[in-house]
């Protein structure tokens, strides 16, 4: 192998070695973050972490529901 000057070095990489690690490490940590943000827009449209005055407003999302399922089970039975 060819002699590389590795002493200055607490990694053990070169100077062009840590250099490429570190732009593929702040690649991939961009990507992360992004879907990460991403991910939280999508929860948070969901369902919000803070909710309303009257709270999680599940029954009205229910009833909604089985009004736009009724006809669908009319037809079924």
């Amino acid at each position: 192998m060819a002699d590389i000057d590795r002493r200055g070095s607490l990694s053990g990489l070169t100077e062009n070695e840590a250099k490429e690690f570190h732009s593929v490490f702040i690649s991939s940590f961009i990507g992360f973050t992004i879907v990460a943000v991403i991910a939280h827009i999508l929860v948070w449209m969901w369902r919000p972490w803070i909710p309303g005055p009257n709270g999680y407003a599940m029954n009205d999302v229910l009833d909604g529901v089985h009004t736009a399922l009724a006809p669908l089970t009319q037809l079924i039975g």
